[in-house]
């Protein structure tokens, strides 16, 4: 395990057991096979800022064998510096189905060996039932087409996404519902390899990493998918337009529940954006509207991950925000409709605590199958020295978990759900799946020039039923991304939606885990399917404790049970 030691407890955080006791997070990293993972930032000691960024890492089944493989973004020498042979690069792992995975980079041909990787984002952009590959760089970023046989075969050049600015997070969807995916790449800022500034301690002669005001920021790009292979740049002219942003995190959500994708970018240092979708391929930017650019009182903060979902079972996407120290991280709670969000950070639980931590990754998952969606937070400080010049703020932090009360209200619970949340890392990017298909959430964390960790879910399965659905779009994206899915049980109501990536430069598994608690048998599945022609399909009773495939128009044709590959 990564890690310089534990963490003292802080504020916030609930003392006793709760009902999801019997659950424990077990590192599985090295059993897995992914201890020669690691991070690369490429340092020599001049603190060039974009060492302080990445990684992130993407779950996919690139080879639709019906289990989750992950992909890991490596960073590797700093642009400009020779890459001799065996340089590090990002890396493709085949899940083997019994716990175990297998690099299958080479011959996969994804290792992005001459880029310096940030994120990355999954998508089946050309509608031919397999996932498809982007990886944000600094400098131009990459589109892998999966061929459908194991392989990938770059094709930036003809798509035209390119972008070649310093991209970070970059989300797929279906933003004017014609069926075909489009994508969102977030840029943060204009730094250059030759514009290094010195930052830190002149007297001490102590150079340190700046910080982002240092630079001015970037516009994001919008690449409209025109079918043919190609994409078209449309940010400016579809109303996505901010020049001087800085964004890192982001993630599309229905906010306003009208059947198309709205879209929120996490920026760094400068007002977060909120663009609403118009429904006619252009959007209109709502964010001082909505009150989610900021902190409470209106102040700027340092957006890093962001994930969206309906946290206190009202059936609205809320928001979550993580940020650096000596900032909260922001819980912005959807009141409904087109009006404002609720600040609700500090009420719900999840102020205090993360004061002192630098929030990167970010998910709302339901770990323990109780039946509404808790959250995990990666946690990092961006500066390595930041101990020289604080007593009370490390480099390397404790991720955090925080338990739902089903209210929306939360309480840290990590020490006692594994050794790993009572550590210290320089967390980065963070994104969830059931890899092993045994009907629980299992966790990776990306961390900066340190080895991943995989985290497996041990009880959550125990803990309580559950149902894990695939959705497969026949008139719209073959991913169905964007569906909106609601599950009745038990008098319960819970919500979901299909999205590509969140979290920080990440990406989870895009099948639809739902706990259920104590229920045994789903009453209804209702899925509204992403299209111009809004379409409701309604399935019955279902028992619980299986993985479903629903195919857009057919209903469910594929069921598998918990350990099975689930196709």
């Amino acid at each position: 395990m990564a890690s310089l030691g534990a963490a003292a407890p802080g504020p916030g955080e609930r003392a006793g057991a709760s009902a999801a006791a019997r659950v424990t997070f077990t590192d599985a990293t090295l059993p897995a096979g992914l201890g020669s993972v690691v991070h690369v930032h490429g340092g020599t000691g001049r603190k060039y800022y974009i060492e302080t960024v990445p990684p992130g890492a993407c779950w996919l089944d690139y080879d639709r064998d019906g289990w989750q493989d992950i992909y890991f973004v490596q960073s590797g020498p700093l642009p400009g510096t020779p890459r001799p042979a065996g340089s590090p690069h990002s890396r493709l792992f085949r899940n083997t189905g019994n716990g175990t995975f297998v690099d299958m980079t080479e011959k996969a041909g994804v290792a992005n060996a001459s880029g310096y990787g940030n994120g990355c984002t999954v998508g089946d952009y050309d509608n031919d039932g397999d996932e498809d590959l982007y990886v944000t760089n600094f400098g131009p970023s990459i589109l892998y087409r999966n061929n459908g046989d194991g392989t990938f075969t770059d094709v930036t050049e003809s798509a035209g996404v390119k972008n070649g600015l310093y991209a970070t997070g970059a989300a797929w969807a279906d933003y004017d519902n014609d069926g075909r995916l489009d994508l969102f790449v977030a840029n943060y800022v204009d730094f250059t390899m030759d514009d290094q500034k010195f930052c830190g301690s002149v007297r001490a002669n102590r150079r340190s990493y700046c910080h982002p005001d240092a630079y001015g920021g970037l516009p994001d790009v919008l690449y409209h998918n025109e079918g043919n292979g190609r994409f078209k740049e449309v940010a400016r002219a579809s109303g996505i337009w901010d020049p001087d942003g800085k964004g890192l995190g982001v993630v599309w959500l229905d906010y306003d529940l009208d059947g198309d994708q709205d879209l929120y970018v996490a920026n760094d240092a400068t007002p977060n954006m909120l663009y609403r979708n118009n429904g006619n391929g252009r959007f209109t930017d709502v964010t001082a509207l909505a009150g989610v650019c900021c902190s409470e009182d209106g102040k700027p903060q340092s957006g890093m991950g962001v994930d969206a979902g309906d946290l206190d079972g009202d059936g609205w996407q809320d928001l979550f925000v993580t940020n650096l120290s000596n900032e909260t991280n922001e819980f912005y709670r959807n009141l409904g409709g087109k009006g404002p969000f609720s600040v609700d950070t500090y009420p719900a639980g999840l102020g205090e605590v993360s004061l002192l931590m630098t929030g990167w990754g970010t998910d709302m998952f339901d770990y323990d199958n109780d039946g509404d969606l808790d959250i995990v937070v990666t946690n990092g400080h961006p500066m390595d020295d930041i101990e020289l010049d604080s007593d009370i703020i490390t480099y390397a932090e404790r991720p955090f978990l925080f338990e739902n009360d089903g209210r929306g209200r939360f309480a840290e619970v990590g020490r006692e759900r594994g050794a790993y949340f009572g550590a210290l890392d320089v967390g980065r990017g963070l994104a969830t799946a059931d890899y092993d298909n045994d009907g629980d959430v299992d966790l990776v964390v990306a961390t900066s020039n340190r080895r991943v960790t995989l985290l497996r879910n041990d009880g959550g399965n125990g803990a309580g039923h559950w149902i894990t659905l695939r959705l497969e779009g026949v008139r719209c994206n073959r991913d169905a991304i964007g569906a909106r899915v609601t599950v009745r049980a038990s008098g319960r109501t819970q919500v979901r939606e299909v999205r590509s990536a969140s979290s920080y430069l990440s990406q989870n598994d895009m099948r639809l885990h739902i706990g259920l608690g104590e229920a045994t048998q789903i009453d209804s599945i209702e899925i509204r399917w992403p299209a111009k022609v809004k379409k409701v399909e309604k399935i019955g009773s279902v028992a619980a404790d299986q993985f479903l495939v629903i195919r857009e128009g057919s209903g469910i044709v594929a069921k598998s049970a918990p350990g099975a590959a689930a196709r």
